[in-house]
């Protein structure tokens, strides 16, 4: 992994984000604008990059390897959510000891990890990323939802979210696609990929246009949310460097699957917070740090791939 070509491209996604940030001071974007562009991202954009990345030739060895990544991000957060549970247990306020241990086990896989791996690996790091997409999703709607709602969350709910959510039936459309080796039609083709092109750019105009209303202060800003930063940012992203190794996983297999791991805060910990009328000033804090502290931590995740 070439970490100049990695750094670059973050300072390039980061400078997206300035201009998004900047459209934000010029009264260009409104919430609703916003909103509704995340939707479009999350719904649209990310479901047709994902189908993309599975037009390629189906490898049976490439299958295996995949669900290989598979078992060890399951692993992975297994371990997270353990050890998030101990290290956080003493937390007297509920609300902010749910987002530590959210904060702390959650990553922006795919508003910011699939973009940074398409810029970098292409549709094959894409294919690749879609486990941790995918195990993102099923967690963070069943483990993550829980520790906001407890007993008050609907299981039937949380598993129609995950059924229904448009990025696992992408995948599951994709693999079918990639198994069977049934070609796209040209036109349907040519639409998909043009509009996974805007993915990276327009991700990355959002999330600088949710930073600029951010407001730091003694409230929102809490010591104890270093923790948090400090397990999100650099400890779990090693975790996944070791345990990946452990199951013989190298390359793109294994790069994509640290960078996904490897991003900041998931944003969703706010909406998971206001969804329980809970303060969101914590979340709004550790999401927004832990993205601009990314541009130094992400690189210095992967020159810890290349030690070991």
């Amino acid at each position: 992994m070439n970490l100049t070509q990695l750094t670059s491209q973050i300072i390039l996604m980061f400078v997206l984000m300035l201009v998004g940030l900047m459209i934000n001071k010029l009264g260009f974007m409104h919430a609703q604008t916003s909103t509704d562009l995340t939707n479009i991202l999350l719904y649209v954009v990310s479901p047709c990059l994902i189908i993309k990345a599975f037009e390629q030739t189906f490898s049976t060895t490439r299958l295996q390897t995949l669900g290989r990544v598979m078992l060890g991000i399951i692993i992975i957060y297994v371990l997270m959510i353990v050890i998030t549970q101990l290290a956080f247990k003493r937390v007297k306020d509920p609300n902010l000891r749910r987002i530590m241990r959210y904060g702390s086990v959650y990553s922006n896989a795919g508003f910011m990890g699939i973009p940074l791996t398409s810029s970098l690996f292409g549709s094959t790091g894409v294919f690749f990323a879609v486990a941790s997409l995918a195990a993102f999703n099923i967690f963070s709607w069943t483990h993550g939802i829980t520790l906001f709602t407890g007993q008050q969350g609907r299981r039937r709910d949380n598993l129609k979210q995950i059924i229904l959510n448009p990025n696992i039936i992408a995948i599951v459309l994709g693999l079918i696609l990639f198994v069977t080796a049934l070609p796209v039609p040209t036109f349907a083709n040519r639409a998909i990929t043009t509009v996974s092109s805007i993915n990276t750019p327009l991700s990355m105009i959002v999330i600088g246009n949710s930073l600029a209303d951010v407001k730091f202060n003694r409230e929102t800003l809490d010591k104890r949310l270093w923790w948090v930063l400090l397990l999100r940012n650099l400890m779990f992203p090693y975790l996944a460097i070791v345990i990946l190794q452990l199951l013989g996983l190298t390359g793109v297999p294994l790069f994509t699957t640290v960078l996904m791991m490897a991003c900041p805060v998931a944003g969703i910990v706010v909406l998971f917070t206001l969804k329980v009328h809970g303060e969101p000033g914590p979340a709004v804090a550790i999401m927004s740090l832990s993205t601009i502290l990314s541009i130094v931590t992400i690189p210095l995740v992967f020159a810890l791939v290349s030690l070991h």
